[in-house]
């Protein structure tokens, strides 16, 4: 991995309309609050995607945070210290503790631009093994019954591999069970709580046992390893951690401890896509298999999660949908569903460019944070 010498950060956030709202147990979106960071250097230019959400509601983390601690911690780190080996970005940003997705977003620009130098693609770096990663696509919680039926038959329409739909108490068994017997045993499903139970919930879980699902995602609290391994034992559909798993020691832990039988990767909540192939490596050695899970990205955080999903131990479709799934228009070219798959991008870096007109049509707010003597951004790109 060549280093590189940032010459600046672009820090951008963008407000992006869904063109559907999406309910989870934590809330509801109609639009996507993102923030973009670009790093400039001496050769190239590199994009990261910060999957931070306005308030902190998945996670501690939320858009002002994260723009406070990039401008006034992780820039002053990484700039006027000398050339970045993108591998070595997490060691230099560990003294500020937490924050994983906003130290995720400035590792990728670098490692995008670093890769851009070399002209070698992210997905060839981290170990692809594939073209093509199947494409599931993750169902909100919906105003009515008929409204899923519909909504579903539409992504199965489309030609999805996989159907996973948000649950939560009073919205679980039934739309399942409806599924289940609307679709048949051949259809792929799952269902996400998002740590919407406890415990004691455990006779209601049960109840999914007979539906044949793949996974039953994150049912209880995201610090819950012991009472997650209790419940494992209790259910026979396999338990997928997600909020619960940032890093790959407490990957394994998990493992080790039978609190998870499958594990969902997300890049932001886990530090990066470095880490995040720990995690990946970890849970193979162990014969536990992994899935990339989504935040809504725009094509920066996609082509990102399509490299990773293309690793050999992804043997589970994830929440990598087409562009039109979330967004009417992208910052880039869209992701386009082919056959229930979509295409691993094979150009340098993240294999994808931004749309600068599109860009600034839904930028809301932008900094540039340069390194001494260059306080002009060199490659604008709006």
């Amino acid at each position: 991995m060549t280093s590189v010498t940032p010459r600046g950060f672009e820090t951008r956030v963008l407000r992006i309309p869904l063109v559907a709202p999406f309910e989870t147990s934590f809330g509801r979106q109609d639009e996507r609050e993102v923030i973009l960071v670009r790093a400039v250097t001496a050769g190239a230019e590199g994009w990261g995607e910060c999957v931070t959400m306005p308030m902190p509601l998945y996670s501690s983390e939320h858009t002002e945070g994260a723009w406070d601690v990039l401008h006034r911690f992780l820039y002053p780190a990484l700039l006027g210290v000398g050339p970045v080996n993108p591998r070595h970005v997490a060691a230099r940003v560990e003294h500020i503790v937490g924050h994983r997705m906003t130290k995720a977003a400035v590792e990728l620009a670098l490692l995008d631009a670093s890769l851009r130098e070399r002209d070698e693609s992210l997905a060839g770096y981290l170990g692809a093994d594939r073209t093509h990663v199947p494409s599931g696509v993750s169902v909100g919680i919906m105003p009515s019954l008929d409204d899923l039926l519909a909504t579903v038959q539409d992504y199965l329409d489309q030609g999805y591999a996989r159907i996973k739909i948000k649950i939560r108490p009073g919205w679980d068994v039934e739309p399942t069970r409806l599924l289940r017997r609307t679709f048949g045993d051949d259809l792929l499903l799952q269902v996400d709580a998002n740590a919407a139970y406890t415990l004691s919930d455990a006779r209601l879980l049960r109840q999914l046992d007979d539906l044949g699902l793949l996974l039953i995602e994150q049912p209880l609290a995201e610090d819950d390893l012991v009472q997650h391994a209790t419940l494992a034992t209790q259910l026979q559909t396999p338990i997928c951690l997600d909020e619960s798993i940032v890093s790959a020691k407490v990957a394994a832990d998990a493992i080790t401890l039978g609190a998870t039988q499958v594990i969902n990767v997300k890049a932001g909540r886990v530090g990066g896509y470095l880490e995040a192939v720990r995690i990946h490596d970890v849970a193979r050695a162990h014969g536990v298999p992994v899935w990339c899970g989504g935040m809504l990205e725009t094509g920066i955080g996609r082509a990102a999660n399509a490299a990773l999903a293309a690793l050999p131990g992804f043997t589970l479709p994830g929440d990598i949908s087409a562009s039109d799934r979330f967004y009417a228009q992208d910052v880039t070219d869209p992701f386009v569903l082919d056959e229930g798959r979509i295409a691993v991008p094979t150009g340098p870096g993240l294999g994808v460019d931004v749309n600068p007109e599109r860009l600034e049509a839904v930028t809301v707010r932008r900094s540039w944070t340069p390194a001494a003597g260059h306080e002009a951004d060199p490659v604008p790109t709006a």
